[in-house]
């Protein structure tokens, strides 16, 4: 039997994506540095949401290197208690929806769509009224 364990992002600047992944409601659990040949390759931070542990890992190379935004990527969804409050979070780091929150169908949940800070989309999906 199959069981999902995590997703792997990689950053570019660990306090910069620990901020913004904790003001979505994820729990730091624990770092671990990845040492090969002697010397300090990359550090992998993991996250927790709610009671699943460790979830998330955010990988940092510490050699430097950039990415580029793959365009088969599309967005990981993030359910949250409250959309207004988690906006007014990220938007205290500078970080704004690409649009105001909408309904994909009347009655429907409230959602919208941000960016991390190495540019990744995430949805948000509001759990109370927008």
């Amino acid at each position: 039997m199959a069981e999902y364990l995590h997703t792997m992002v990689r950053i570019t600047d660990p306090a910069k994506s620990r901020a913004f992944y904790e003001a979505l409601g994820f729990t730091f659990s624990r770092d671990m540095d990845i040492v090969r040949n002697g010397e300090l390759e990359a550090t992998n931070y993991f996250f927790s949401l709610g009671e699943h542990e460790n979830v998330l890992e955010l990988t940092f190379n510490h050699d430097g290197r950039t990415y580029e935004l793959g365009d088969a990527y599309g967005h990981i969804a993030i359910s949250v208690d409250d959309l207004d409050d988690t906006l007014r979070n990220l938007k205290e780091q500078g970080i704004e929806p690409e649009r105001e929150p909408y309904q994909v169908r009347e009655g429907g949940s409230w959602l919208t769509f941000v960016r991390d800070p190495d540019q990744y989309r995430i949805e948000l999906i509001g759990r109370s009224a927008g």
